[in-house]
């Protein structure tokens, strides 16, 4: 056998071994979610959720480009519609996280998860898969820039976060769904009843600008929600807290990654253009 056969065999072997890994990782990721919420839609294998964000980056690349040419789509009453609908599924989740979170008992500092089939465990649950739906729903919101040919709203900040969140949640309602992950849920929720509606009332046409001022102080609320967040999962990083501080430690740094880049955003969309005013 030649050298070039012997580096041919190795590198089958090393090709064969690593994809020997990966279905030993798929078969585990299988094998060890939580059995209540594996029969829910698009939760037992990674595969669905995969599959969607591939999708959505092939959407991102080319969707601008098949709409060079082509006049942007009216979507105002899809809008309204769509906008609005948000809404209420956020005041619905905001209200499961909340009043399920009182009616349990949960601590807002260490919550562990309660893999029980008690109704309020149950819930819980429940109310932690629509939140990862609603991750999946909420991919369209980059749809509607493109066929609005709203191109400058494709930023990485945008696709970063939309695309992140789908995986991030489709492991809580996988692994964790309860415990401390009804916090994020919580907070997020109550952030997009507010952005929903301040689009909801953009979408019904200019008149409503003037009632708008507020958009400022939105992007505000949203970096005070992972500033919350990050210290609340910082704290459990170091207290004894019967929750996973592998979890603890991705929320953390991920909730970083967003302050950086919303303070970005917030720097470049009103002080950066108010000191260049002045």
């Amino acid at each position: 056998m030649t050298l070039e056969d012997q580096e041919g065999q190795t590198t089958k072997c090393q090709m064969a071994s690593a994809w020997q890994s990966v279905q030993s990782m798929h078969q585990w990721m299988l094998e060890n979610g939580d059995k209540r919420t594996d029969p829910w839609l698009l939760v037992y294998s990674p595969m669905p959720v995969a599959s969607i964000f591939l999708l959505y980056l092939g959407v991102v690349w080319a969707g601008p480009k098949l709409m060079k040419h082509r006049q942007p789509v009216d979507l105002k009453a899809v809008l309204i519609v769509y906008n609005f609908a948000m809404v209420c599924l956020s005041v619905y989740m905001f209200h499961e996280f909340l009043v399920t979170s009182m009616l349990s008992n949960y601590s807002y500092l260490c919550q562990p998860v309660d893999y029980s089939t008690s109704p309020l465990a149950m819930r819980m649950a429940k109310a932690c898969w629509w939140f990862f739906f609603s991750k999946v729903i909420e991919l369209a919101d980059t749809v509607f820039f493109i066929l609005r040919k709203k191109n400058s709203q494709l930023t990485f900040l945008h696709v970063y976060h939309h695309g992140t969140m789908i995986f991030n949640w489709w492991a809580g309602a996988k692994y964790l769904a309860g415990g401390q992950s009804f916090c994020i849920g919580l907070l997020n929720t109550f952030v997009h009843t507010v952005m929903y509606s301040y689009y909801g009332l953009a979408a019904l046409g200019p008149h409503m600008q003037k009632y708008l001022w507020w958009k400022r102080y939105l992007t505000s609320l949203q970096l005070l929600q992972f500033v919350l967040l990050t210290t609340h999962t910082g704290y459990n990083l170091f207290t004894e807290c019967d929750f996973p501080d592998s979890m603890n430690a991705y929320v953390f740094f991920y909730c970083v990654s967003l302050i950086l880049l919303f303070s970005n955003f917030y720097y470049q969309s009103y002080l950066s253009r108010k000191s260049k005013k002045t």
